[in-house]
C-alpha cells in the first residue's frame, strides 16, 4: 500500500546506549545562551532532538522557528514526554513552561554544538570524511569507505542511498541527517567500534547547521553545477555555501579543481585533483573497456604513482575516484588498499548496469541536474555502438529553472528521449513535463533525435525498451537507487532497477 506522507521520520533514529548527563547550566554556557529557572540549573540532560515525537526521558527539545509553525507549539507534548529541558528563541521561550529554558538568538545554529557536548563530541572519536559537492557526493563516498575497509578499517557511511553502521544498513531520510540526529549517530557508531564514517554534506546540511559540532577529519569538494536554485537564490550563494565545509572545521582539505569553482576554495595545505591540468593528484592513460570498465594511472605528491581499476564508467568518475584518493593518501591509506577499495566499490543507482541477457545495454543513473545528465549521457555514447535511448523526468517541488535544462542537455545526447515522470510531489506532472519539453524540442532538428512524451514512468522504461536493439543502451536517469515514487503527497513503492528488469524480461518474453 503507498504510504501518506506526513513531513516526519516514521521511526526515531538511533542513540547510544549510554550517555554522560550534562548540567543544563553547562550547555547554557557552551553556547552562550540565556537560561530561565536559574535556580534548575543542576537539571541533567541526556539527550536532544528536535522532534516532539522523538522525545526521551531527560531530552533536551529543540524547539526550532520555523516557516509555518514554531517548534515550541509542541514544547508542552515534548515536556509531557519526559523532556527536561527547551533550546529555543525569545518568541519560543514565552510559549514553554515547566522546565529550563535556553534562549538563543540562532537555536538552529547552536543545536549541533550543544547535541555534540551532550552525546561527548563523537567527531573526536570517530574520523569523519566529509564530502560535499553538486554531483559525486554518493559515489566519492561510497569509494572512500570501500579503499578504508580494505585498508581494515571498521567503517560507517551516511548519505542520500543509506546509512550503514557496522555493515547494519539504515534507510536516509535526508542525505545529511539533523543535527541532533547526526550526533547520536555518530556516538552510536563510535560506541560499535567505528573507527571512519563517509559522509555525504549538503548545502542544506551546512546552510541549516546539521552538521554544527562536527570536526572532520577530511572535508572534500567535487564540483559545482546548476542545482537546488530553489533553496539558493543564486549560484554564488549555492558556492559560498558549500564553501562553509572549508572554513577550518576540516584537519585536511582536498579540492577537485576541474571547472571554475574549485580553484576558489585552494589555500596554502590544500590537497588539489584534476582531470585537466595541473593539480598534487592527476590521472594519465585512460583507457575504457567496451563494456564500460575504466583505468588510469594515479599521479601524486612527491613522485607517486600507482595504477587504478573502476568498474564505473565516465570521465566523472576518474575524478570522483582522484579526490577520493587525494582524500586517502592525506589520511596515510595504503596504496594497495586504495586500488583494492577503487576496484571493487559498487554504487546503488549510479551507473548502475541491469543485465538480464539482452543484447543491448541497460543503465539506471541518479542524474537529475542538466551537469550529471550531460555527463552521464556522454559516458554511454563513448562506447555505444548503437542508439543511446534516454528515459528522464524532473522533480516537482524543487528548482524549476533546471527543468527545460535537462530537457535540452538530454535531447541533444539522445537518439530517442522519452520525456516522463520522476517525483511530481505536490505539482502537476504535466506541467513539469512541458517544461522539460519546452527544452528538449527547444534543440534545432538537425542536433537531436525523436522526442516522446509518457506520463507513467513504468509504461516509458517499457516503450525505451521496447525500441532497443542490439547494440543500444538505454539509460534510465533521475531516481537511481529511489525506491519510491511520490505523487500528490504519497509515495508508491517504485524502483528503476526493477522496472527496467522487468520491462527487459518481458519484452524477451
Amino acid at each position: 500500500m503507498p504510504a501518506k506522507l506526513e513531513g516526519k521520520v516514521a521511526t526515531a533514529p538511533p542513540r547510544p546506549s549510554r550517555t554522560q548527563p550534562v548540567p543544563v547550566s553547562e550547555l547554557a554556557t557552551t553556547v552562550d545562551a540565556h537560561l530561565t529557572a536559574p535556580d534548575r540549573a543542576h537539571v541533567l540532560v541526556s539527550g536532544v532532538t528536535l522532534r516532539a515525537q522523538h522525545v526521551r526521558p531527560g531530552d533536551l527539545f529543540a524547539a526550532l522557528p520555523g516557516t509555518r509553525v514554531h517548534g515550541a507549539d509542541f514544547a508542552a507534548r515534548a515536556v509531557e514526554a519526559g523532556a527536561v529541558a527547551v533550546l529555543t528563541d525569545a518568541e519560543g521561550a514565552a510559549k514553554v513552561a515547566g522546565v529550563p529554558v535556553l534562549v538563543h538568538p540562532e537555536p538552529r545554529a547552536v543545536l549541533g554544538a550543544l547535541a555534540a557536548r551532550v552525546y561527548g563530541t563523537p567527531s573526536s572519536k570517530v574520523a569523519v570524511w566529509g564530502v560535499t559537492g553538486t554531483s559525486g557526493k554518493t559515489t566519492t563516498t561510497y569509494m572512500i569507505e570501500s579503499a578504508l575497509k580494505a585498508a581494515g578499517r571498521a567503517t560507517g557511511l551516511i548519505g542520500t542511498v543509506e546509512t550503514r553502521i557496522a555493515g547494519e544498513r539504515l534507510g536516509s531520510a535526508l542525505t545529511t541527517p539533523e543535527a541532533p540526529d547526526l550526533q547520536a549517530l555518530l556516538a552510536v557508531m563510535h560506541e560499535r567500534g567505528t573507527t571512519d564514517v563517509a559522509m555525504e554534506v549538503s548545502s542544506h546540511a551546512l546552510r541549516l547547521g546539521r552538521v554544527g559540532g562536527v570536526g572532520f577529519a577530511v572535508g572534500a569538494f567535487t564540483n559545482l553545477s546548476q542545482d537546488h536554485l530553489d533553496f539558493h537564490p543564486d549560484m554564488e550563494d549555492y558556492f559560498r555555501t558549500k564553501a562553509e565545509l572549508f572554513d577550518g572545521r576540516a584537519r585536511v582539505e582536498v579540492v577537485c579543481v576541474d571547472g571554475e569553482w574549485g580553484p576558489r576554495l585552494v589555500k596554502p595545505g590544500t590537497v588539489t585533483v584534476a582531470t585537466t591540468g595541473d593539480a598534487d593528484w592527476t590521472a594519465t592513460g585512460v583507457a575504457v573497456t567496451a563494456t564500460g570498465e575504466q583505468s588510469f594511472t594515479a599521479h601524486g605528491p612527491g613522485g607517486v604513482s600507482f595504477d587504478v581499476e573502476l568498474r564505473l564508467p565516465g570521465e566523472f568518475n576518474v575524478a570522483n575516484a582522484l579526490l577520493a584518493i587525494g582524500c586517502l593518501h592525506a589520511r596515510g591509506v595504503d596504496h594497495e588498499a586504495i586500488r583494492a577499495g577503487l576496484r571493487d566499490v559498487e554504487v546503488p543507482g549510479r551507473m548502475q548496469r541491469v543485465d538480464e541477457g539482452q543484447d543491448f545495454t541497460a543503465v539506471v543513473d541518479y542524474s537529475h541536474k542538466p551537469a550529471a545528465v550531460a555527463l552521464a549521457l556522454d559516458a554511454v555514447r563513448a562506447r555505444a555502438t548503437g542508439r543511446i535511448i534516454t528515459v528522464l523526468g524532473c522533480g516537482g517541488d524543487r528548482d524549476t529553472a533546471k527543468r527545460p535544462l535537462m530537457g535540452e542537455e538530454a535531447a541533444r545526447r539522445s537518439d530517442v528521449l522519452v520525456v516522463t515522470d520522476d517525483n511530481p510531489r505536490g505539482e502537476d506532472p504535466a506541467e513539469i513535463r512541458a517544461a522539460m519539453l519546452r527544452g528538449a524540442l527547444g534543440v534545432p532538428d538537425a542536433e537531436r533525435g525523436e522526442v516522446v512524451e509518457i506520463g507513467d514512468r513504468r509504461l516509458a522504461i517499457a516503450h525505451a525498451v521496447g525500441e532497443a536493439r542490439a547494440g543500444d543502451v538505454v539509460v534510465v536517469a533521475g531516481k537511481g537507487h529511489e525506491t519510491g515514487q511520490e505523487v500528490a503527497g504519497v509515495v508508491h513503492p517504485f524502483s528503476d532497477v526493477d522496472t527496467l528488469a522487468d520491462a527487459i524480461r518481458g519484452a524477451a518474453r
